[in-house]
């Protein structure tokens, strides 16, 4: 088979990537086009030998000099339609502020096409449709997402208006963001904060307001994958409850926002097992509004503390 075609392929796109960073790693371009770092040091070669201003530092990665430029690339009109279902999700899943700087770039997107590549994403852009019904961010604070990126790319703290689940009001808060990650159909924000002295994570609609600050990070953050695995490392608690069937196919949705982890089928019940990372308050809270159709095995606390919310509850409709 001739590899030739497909390596020219590489090699612009290769070029491609090194326009969009300003540095790029040999061993991110070998896991991208699942190749050898011997093969990316060839290509790199190729480039350089027809003229392309490429500059490397041993354990640093690659880098076009300054002021190097190529034309306009052009989109293919299966890239340009990947970006109708970029657009469609932006304007659900981000903030307003993102929503609209991503229209923006649309339509300089679309300036770029030929006509008929015009004709043919536009017949896609009207026959999709995204729906969500998940409240994502406080209509307080609409541009979360946008002054968190800034605040992240310039190393600048936030002021956070924050009501916690367990708040008894709005807290304000200096916060230095380490990321943003989405979860659970919410989206989240892990940084360090100043009141706690500790890092903590924000859920966007609870942020009541935000301002960014000019005052600059006090400290070097780690990367935000390094924080989320550490919370991983929590304790959990092992709880399993006895479901009927007939109602046990209507909490799967919820089921893995509680730490669900496997179920049997006994007889006519499904026997799910969870391992919760919380306090068991809001594992009862939920079990409640199916109790009637459920037996709680284990743990005997969780059932020592349905009854204590139950009982909350009976004295205040007396």
């Amino acid at each position: 088979m001739d590899e030739t075609p497909k390596r020219f392929d590489r090699i612009v796109a290769i070029l491609i990537q090194l326009q969009s960073k300003k540095i790029v790693k040999a061993q991110e371009l070998a896991n991208r086009f699942e190749v050898s770092l011997r093969t990316i040091y060839r290509d790199i070669r190729t480039l350089e030998a027809s003229g392309v201003p490429i500059y490397s530092e041993a354990g640093v990665g690659y880098a076009l000099m300054d002021g190097y430029r190529l034309p306009p690339v052009m989109f293919t009109r299966e890239e340009a339609s990947s970006f109708i279902a970029a657009e469609k999700l932006m304007q659900k899943f981000t903030d307003e502020t993102l929503g609209n700087h991503y229209a923006s770039a649309m339509y300089k997107l679309k300036a770029v096409l030929r006509s008929d590549d015009k004709d043919w994403v536009s017949s896609i852009e009207s026959n999709v449709l995204i729906q969500s019904s998940e409240k994502l961010f406080n209509e307080k604070s609409p541009d979360t997402l946008a002054v968190l990126f800034e605040s992240i790319a310039e190393k600048k703290q936030v002021i956070l208006s924050y009501e916690a689940i367990q708040s008894d009001g709005i807290t304000v808060r200096h916060i230095e963001p380490v990321g943003i990650f989405h979860e659970n159909n919410n989206w989240y924000m892990l940084g360090y904060c100043h009141l706690r002295k500790d890092y903590r994570q924000f859920r966007a609609d609870r942020v009541h307001g935000i301002k960014k600050t000019e005052i600059p990070f006090s400290t070097e953050h780690n990367a935000l994958e390094s924080y989320l695995d550490k919370s991983k490392n929590i304790s959990t608690i092992k709880i399993r409850i006895l479901v009927e069937k007939k109602i046990a196919q209507y909490l799967t949705h919820e089921r893995k926002y509680y730490g669900f982890v496997d179920e049997q089928k006994i007889g006519d019940k499904i026997e799910m097992t969870f391992m919760s990372c919380d306090s068991l308050e809001g594992f009862s809270r939920w079990y409640l509004m199916f109790g009637d159709y459920a037996t709680i095995l284990e743990p005997e606390r969780l059932k020592t503390k349905v009854l204590e919310l139950l009982e909350i509850n009976k004295q205040r409709l007396l």
